[in-house]
């Protein structure tokens, strides 16, 4: 939609007949991500192509890139898709992470220093929204987790004391150029970001330090693109949790809070344009709205266990913006759209996510 808004026409290849995406594009091509034929009706059609999520195959990019350009690289996405290569990478690159280990055997399940645990064993692929990752509480625990994963690759990953959780989204063009938007403080709940505060309730010295790490991570991996960086704060210093080479769930703030959206700056890249202004307006929170906002009380809920949440009740709120993404099914803990509030002051912002979040049931998790 940000590129159709700039006069470009848009093709998108998803495999499922009503794909969200699909359903806006100037065309749709039906095919799995790794198919061949699909693959090179894409590339017969489009001038640049990107991806939205990082579990397309990086071959698919490398595929499309010997005829089409590719913003991210084949190369970057090969990394940040696999959270071995992943963890590797930061950590030979100088980036602090949180102390791990490879899992590729039950040998290495079973031989684990105890002073990785407690931890969570985390599949190196496909992993996302708290899928893929088993908590441990003892050395003993790893061998039965990593046996739950299906024996695949993995890492053990230390867990840690954190004082909160934050991103950064960084777009970098073909010359070096790279800008940050404001860091972002989130919250999570059963693994699922629930929301999303900015800028982030930190002081400024670890702001920019936090911004700064971003903008090396890019330079490291010569991305082109928008880039999440996540972040654990961790006593006075900063850790790198994972990366994303995409525009992330925690920018769909910028939509309605900054000059420049995070879709707008992905597009931009990908056409070769100038960079975009990544100022805010202003204060901004962002909730997710789960698939379990549809799910009401028994007496309350319509054929099937579903009913339709009041947007009207939502929308009553002068500062919040409804973004619902036209998923046609509803399930619990499934990403069905985002509600952004903002305000001339975080306290607004805050009180009017506290407003949304009484309409619609969602908990608090305490933003305040």
């Amino acid at each position: 939609m940000a590129a159709q808004s700039m006069g470009y026409r848009v093709a998108v290849l998803d495999p499922g007949d009503e794909s969200p995406a699909g359903s806006v594009a100037d065309r749709h091509i039906r095919s799995h991500y790794a198919d061949r034929n699909g693959l090179a009706a894409l590339a017969e059609l489009v001038d640049a192509a990107t991806t939205e999520f990082e579990n397309v195959p990086a071959a698919s990019l490398e595929y499309l890139g010997r005829r089409a350009r590719v913003t991210p690289s084949a190369q970057s996405v090969a990394i940040a898709q696999d959270r071995i290569r992943e963890k590797q990478f930061l950590a030979s690159n100088g980036f602090a992470v949180a102390p791990f280990a490879v899992l590729a055997t039950d040998a290495d399940a079973r031989a684990v220093d105890p002073a990785l645990v407690p931890g969570i064993v985390k599949s190196a692929r496909f992993g996302y929204d708290g899928k893929g990752q088993i908590r441990v509480d003892s050395a003993a625990g790893i061998p039965a987790a990593f046996a739950a994963m299906g024996a695949a690759p993995c890492v053990l990953e230390r867990l840690l004391p954190l004082t909160c959780e934050l991103s950064v989204i960084v777009a970098r063009n073909d010359r070096g150029d790279a800008v940050t938007w404001p860091v972002a403080e989130n919250r999570h709940r059963d693994g699922i970001l629930d929301s999303t505060i900015v800028p982030a309730r930190i002081a400024p010295a670890l702001a920019s330090e936090a911004r700064g790490i971003a903008l090396k991570v890019a330079a490291a991996l010569d991305y082109r693109g928008v880039l999440c960086v996540e972040l654990f704060v961790v006593g006075a210093g900063l850790l790198i949790n994972e990366i994303a080479p995409r525009p992330h769930n925690s920018g769909h703030y910028t939509i309605d809070a900054c000059v420049t959206s995070q879709f707008e700056q992905q597009v931009r890249v990908l056409a070769d344009l100038p960079l975009g202004d990544t100022r805010a307006h202003g204060p901004a929170v962002m909730i997710n709205l789960l698939g379990d906002v549809w799910f009401g009380a028994p007496s309350e809920a319509a054929e099937g266990g579903l009913r339709e949440p009041d947007w009207r009740a939502v929308l009553e709120v002068p500062e919040a913006k409804l973004h619902l993404y036209g998923k046609h099914e509803a399930r619990r803990g499934r990403k069905m759209g985002h509600v952004t509030c903002v305000a001339p002051t975080l306290e607004q912002a805050l009180a009017a996510a506290r407003t949304v979040r009484r309409q619609l049931r969602i908990p608090d998790e305490g933003e305040a």
